[in-house]
């Protein structure tokens, strides 16, 4: 199970990737234009460049959830062990439940998007709003693991293997 959702972490970093590579070009193209007068203005430019960046936020989250990099600030002092694991399950707690907000919340969202489609690009909502739905489910995933990990690292703490 664990090579799957590793492989399912490269897809969306890969994703991320080029999402962020998408979202280059008009951005590019708009900045070129305002100071070049032979570049002609596109209007497709600034809607593009908003549907990347809604995915780049997306999958940025979820990779950060794996990463455990999100909603990590270090401003309390240490605590001991035991009270660092018990903190550390109270916010794998609390982002499965906004996973769950992403998730459930997304899909309503989604669902409202597939009859919609963009007015300048022409493309269809869904290929936007689904980036909610997607990122619930990834982060749920990735929680889902890490909360594997929590209780397995304490039952080898437990039973002294560790």
């Amino acid at each position: 199970m664990r090579k799957i959702i590793d492989t399912y972490f490269q897809l969306l970093q890969l994703l991320l990737t080029v999402m962020l590579m998408i979202l280059v070009v008009p951005v590019f193209l708009q900045i070129v234009s305002r100071f070049v007068p032979f570049v002609p203005r596109y209007i497709w430019t600034e809607e593009i460049a908003r549907f990347a960046f809604i995915w780049v936020i997306m999958l940025g989250a979820t990779v950060a959830v794996r990463d455990n990099t999100h909603f990590k600030v270090d401003l309390l002092p240490q605590f001991k062990p035991g009270v660092e694991r018990g903190l550390k399950l109270i916010l794998l707690i609390l982002l499965l439940l906004l996973s769950l907000v992403f998730l459930f919340g997304g899909w309503q969202f989604a669902l409202f998007g597939s009859t919609q489609q963009s007015e300048i690009s022409g493309l269809p909502m869904l290929s936007i709003y689904i980036a909610w739905p997607v990122a619930g489910f990834s982060m749920l995933l990735f929680l889902v693991e890490q909360l594997y990990d929590h209780f397995d690292e304490k039952n080898e703490l437990n039973n002294g293997t560790h």
